[in-house]
Formats: C-alpha cells, sequence, structure tokens
C-alpha cells in the first residue's frame, strides 16, 4: 500500500468541518498545528498600524494514494480554497515510506479495493 501526505493550510475557523469532511472522504486521522502564520500574494490589511491576520492551522494527513485526489478536493471545497483569496491552500506529497500505520492499513485494504 502506497501513502501520500496532504498538507492544508487554512483558516483555524474551518478546521473542524475540514477534518470530519476530510475524515468521510476517507482519511483515517489527522495531526493538527493550531497557530501557524502564512502571507499570500497579498500583504495582510493593516489597522492603526497593527496587521490584521487570522490564524491558521496546518493540517497534515498521511493517506491511502487512491483515495487521496478526492480527499484533497474534499478539503478544498469545504475549506472554500478557490471561492475565496487567502482561505488556505492544500497540496499532497509521495510518501516513500511510512512506519506506524499496520492499523490504518488494515483498515484500508477493504476500501481501497472497492475504489480500484
Amino acid at each position: 500500500m502506497h501513502f501520500k501526505l496532504i498538507i492544508a493550510l487554512i483558516e483555524d475557523d474551518k478546521t473542524n468541518a475540514v477534518l470530519d469532511a476530510a475524515r468521510e472522504a476517507g482519511a483515517t486521522g489527522a495531526t493538527v498545528i493550531n497557530q501557524a502564520r502564512g502571507e499570500g500574494l497579498e500583504t495582510s490589511k493593516t489597522f492603526f498600524g497593527l496587521e490584521l491576520e487570522t490564524q491558521r492551522d496546518v493540517l497534515m494527513f498521511l493517506v491511502e494514494e487512491h483515495l487521496s485526489r478526492k480527499i484533497l478536493e474534499t478539503i478544498a471545497d469545504v475549506g472554500r480554497f478557490e471561492k475565496r483569496p487567502g482561505a488556505g491552500i492544500a497540496f499532497q506529497i509521495d510518501v516513500d515510506d511510512a512506519v506506524g500505520v499496520t492499523h490504518q492499513i488494515r483498515k484500508l485494504s477493504d476500501v481501497v479495493e472497492e475504489e480500484i
């Protein structure tokens, strides 16, 4: 079984909705890193010299490769990435090897067979 790592950088108020939707799309879990900061194409707006930035969360999903595109698209839809500039981004990278995922492999075997 081969895996991909999906990394999503999203506004913190969308974290729970994205986690729930990714799980429904086939993700078996996630790691969440709170209070990240990012800068996009446009600089942050200021108010009396203070930068107005929304907090971001970094979500990392180790997912089976046959399910990865569906999960990635679900994250983008729920996060509204294409609807609003600065809403967030998500991308996936190949994973050469992973340990500690035996329980995931057992659970995903039947699901992946249905997808193939």
